[in-house]
């Protein structure tokens, strides 16, 4: 272990995502508290990047390595190269561990059961779900839960999407307000507040009425959700404790070495009801 630097490396998987930006939050506050400085490098969900920087990580030996992986069963080889050569690693944001490591996530599952209790509460028994790529294991988890509650008799529609921005949120809002009234879904589950938002621009752009026409739930509870004209019912994370627990572990295995004991820490989302969705369907 000699030789190491006093800096955490953070692999992001996409820092457009304001969801990132408050989980750094989180890393920078543990690592503040240690006199650690933190890097911080986007992967932009390119698996060759992500690859590139572990071999950097390799060669320069930084204290430890956050990463949410661009794949779950992704880079395990480099990773326990890191490992092996006493760097360790801890996945955030990911719940499945690199063999004999850490990892933080939250209960997407339970999120998108959420989801789809409230808006069932509501009435809707034709709902959307948005969301992609389908290889992340957030997005399949999040629309596994949906479909877990919906009933018999509900009709559930899956747009998938390239990826998870305000952009595809606009051309998910077009491909539903395209629909004839009867065929069109009463409500969409986005598989993040971007996308939510963008669905929400759209509707509004056209003229249709949110939530009386659509009601609109994201995911994650970032601050535009809040924010925005019609404020977004969101699935909220914890997403500060998410990186300020995860920056706890990797620098509690960096000091004890052997003698950390390796965790699996999954935190639980809770469901934030705003306009978005606070009408109930008349009729189906």
């Amino acid at each position: 272990r000699a030789g190491r630097s006093r800096i955490i490396g953070v692999v992001a998987l996409d820092l457009a995502n304001p969801f990132f930006i408050d989980v750094l939050r989180g890393v920078e506050s543990a690592a503040q508290q240690a006199d650690v400085t933190v890097m911080v490098f986007n992967s932009n969900k390119d698996a060759g990047r992500e690859a590139g920087l572990l071999e950097t990580f390799e060669e320069q030996r930084p204290l430890g390595v956050l990463i949410t992986p661009v794949n779950d069963s992704g880079e395990e080889e480099r990773l326990s190269r890191l490992v092996a050569r006493g760097i360790p690693v801890v996945r955030f944001d990911s719940s499945a561990a690199h063999v004999g490591g850490c990892a933080v996530a939250v209960d997407d599952v339970l999120g998108g059961r959420l989801a789809g209790r409230h808006l069932r509460e509501r009435g809707h028994r034709r709902v959307a779900f948005a969301g992609g790529p389908f290889s992340v294991r957030q997005v399949r988890q999040r629309r596994d839960g949906l479909a877990d509650v919906l009933g018999p008799d509900d009709t559930l529609t899956v747009i998938p999407l390239p990826d998870l921005t305000v952009a595809t949120g606009r051309t998910v809002g077009r491909q539903i307000a395209e629909l004839p009234p009867a065929e069109r879904p009463t409500a969409v589950f986005c598989a993040n507040d971007l996308v939510a938002i963008g669905v929400l621009q759209e509707m509004t752009l056209r003229g249709l009425r949110v939530p009386a026409d659509l009601a609109i739930i994201g995911y994650d509870d970032i601050d535009f959700a809040a924010a925005a004209a019609v404020p977004l019912s969101s699935i909220r994370q914890p997403r500060e404790q998410l990186g300020h627990t995860a920056a706890t572990l990797l620098l509690e295995e960096a000091n004890l070495a052997d003698g950390h004991e390796h965790r699996q820490v999954i935190f639980q989302p809770d469901l934030v009801a705003r306009t978005s969705t606070t009408a109930r369907v008349r009729s189906n």
